[in-house]
């Protein structure tokens, strides 16, 4: 039996929340280039392959929400499911100053296959597990690295992005963070809106509120980290969720 590219944990939890985690893992499966893109290890271990630590958040935050959750199962270098289908940086052939040499010469056949194989199915799962309540709330988990190559440091503990067509659960949170004195940026280190990512997919077409939070990397890269955050911000997310009578 072929094994799904998605995990899904506690699917009959009974929250509105549904955590997601689309950058949960460096895995490469067999299947493309035999479980390697020909990159180095060093290389499959940055936040070019994954979003570290993200998995291991999503994972304790869920429970802490009482809510399901969803967590992609390959590498966002073999095909990033939090872009859309026709964006060119779906399957990346350079990444902050590494190549991939299994994306370099990439043709329609090997994308589409990606596509079938693995990018369709989660979005598939995703798309199922949020219609499970008509008030479903999506939070997506990810990370960030404190700094690109030949860039300065990033200075933010958490980043909530978000779109301007739906800001109803992001700048109350925002407020909420800072509040608590965490450094928190607005659409920081990068703007939430994507046309075509998993959140325009899964939650603003559908007109779902949302919310989507990066954490430094840093910060969660180990167990502890992933636990004391997720202790942190459950009860944040609860109470602003609740404040907003979304």
């Amino acid at each position: 039996m072929t094994k799904e590219p998605f995990t899904i944990v506690g699917p009959d939890r009974p929250a509105r929340w549904l955590v997601t985690c689309d950058h949960a893992t460096n895995l490469v499966p067999d299947c493309v280039g035999g479980g390697s893109l020909g990159i180095a290890a060093a290389d499959m271990a940055r936040h070019i392959a994954y979003d570290v630590g993200a998995a291991g958040l999503a994972r304790r935050l869920a429970e802490r929400l009482d809510a399901p959750a969803i967590l992609s199962d390959f590498s966002r270098l073999v095909i990033d499911p939090n872009r859309g289908e026709d964006d060119p940086t779906l399957i990346m052939k350079l990444y902050d100053g590494t190549v991939i040499p299994a994306n370099r010469r990439i043709d329609a056949t090997e994308a589409e296959r990606r596509l079938n194989s693995l990018y369709r199915p989660y979005h598939a799962a995703y798309a199922a597990l949020a219609a499970r309540r008509a008030d479903r709330v999506i939070c997506a988990v990810h990370s960030f690295t404190p700094r690109l190559n030949g860039r300065g440091p990033r200075p933010w503990h958490v980043g909530i992005l978000y779109s301007h067509r739906d800001t109803r659960l992001a700048l109350p949170l925002i407020a909420r963070l800072r509040a608590e004195g965490i450094a928190t940026g607005d659409n920081e280190p990068y703007s939430g809106h994507l046309d075509g990512d998993a959140i325009d997919r899964h939650a603003l077409q559908p007109g779902r509120p949302n919310v989507l939070i990066e954490l430094r990397n840093d910060l969660i890269a180990a167990e502890d980290g992933q636990i004391a955050w997720a202790d942190r911000l459950a009860p944040i997310l609860d109470e602003t969720l609740a404040a907003t009578d979304l």
